[in-house]
């Protein structure tokens, strides 16, 4: 069984799971996740691994309760057991031999972004790190962003924290004041990453993105993870989650993510319905 050593809310939507997973931290690595199941009957969830502890056997993970399978999740807490978690899973971030990289992070693909962040600059890579949030209230890792990062921008839409704007102007800003960086990673929102790789492209910059579509299986069979990448059709789970972001086709990927949200609406209305009368039955 997968123990939650340790659980902690970062924002009122955002919670990290601390999860002893020995097998998995001994191999996973920035970039790649893992598929999980909180209880018996709950459905599968891929969340990417936000740290990993090799020595202690840990594996952390984040994850925002949008849905019915994340409302399930986070009724787990410390001392509780996961009933499955597979992994790792995808294909680790390429970090060897970068020099200077810029990292967008955008909300909870913060949680994406900083281990990657955080392994470049372990190898001796100069990090520039530009994360963006909705407002101060939503804002998360921004401590350790800082532990990792040479220059560290923090945006927020209103401009309650930080500086107010969104995440390429920061970007562009950086690149005008004469920065000349190897890559951008650009992890978040799929329209953040489509303006992103608009902007790099613009500079002629190379960009990595994180797709991270609707996944089912995680071993590319059953094609729910697919996306057009340079006019061919790749399967995020195994040819990805990394991509060159000039290449994806962003509107495409948008246009399938927003099939499911009646769906999971009415899924969420059913979880909070059941999750109200556990209440009431336990008062």
């Amino acid at each position: 069984m997968f123990e939650i050593v340790k659980k902690a809310a970062l924002n009122p939507t955002v919670s990290r799971m601390t999860v002893h997973a020995p097998l998995i931290a001994r191999k996973a690595e920035p970039g790649q996740f893992v598929i999980l199941r909180a209880k018996a009957e709950s459905e599968r969830i891929p969340l990417t691994v936000a740290d990993y502890d090799r020595e202690q056997g840990l594996v952390s993970i984040i994850y925002q309760i949008v849905g019915a399978g994340t409302m399930e999740l986070d009724t787990l807490q410390q001392g509780d057991c996961l009933h499955d978690l597979l992994g790792p899973l995808g294909t680790p971030t390429h970090t060897e031999g970068l020099q200077k990289v810029c990292i967008v992070g955008g909300g909870v693909g913060c949680a994406i972004a900083y281990p990657v962040a955080k392994k470049l600059a372990v190898q001796g890579c100069e990090v520039h790190s530009v994360i963006g949030f909705r407002s101060r209230d939503l804002v998360i890792l921004e401590d350790d962003f800082r532990r990792v990062s040479d220059v560290l921008r923090l945006m927020t839409d209103d401009g309650s924290y930080g500086e107010k704007g969104v995440v390429t102007v920061a970007l562009e800003s950086l690149i005008q004041a004469g920065n000349r960086y190897d890559e951008v990673i650009a992890i978040g929102p799929l329209v953040m990453m489509k303006f992103v790789c608009a902007l790099t492209r613009k500079y002629g910059i190379k960009t990595i993105v994180s797709m991270n579509p609707i996944m089912i299986d995680g071993t590319g069979m059953c094609g729910g993870c697919r996306l057009t990448v340079g006019g061919e059709t790749k399967f995020a789970c195994v040819d990805g989650p990394d991509f060159d972001g000039h290449l994806v086709d962003f509107d495409e990927a948008m246009a399938r993510g927003a099939m499911y949200r009646d769906f999971e609406a009415h899924a969420r209305e059913a979880a909070c319905r059941l999750y109200r009368k556990e209440g009431e039955a336990h008062a």
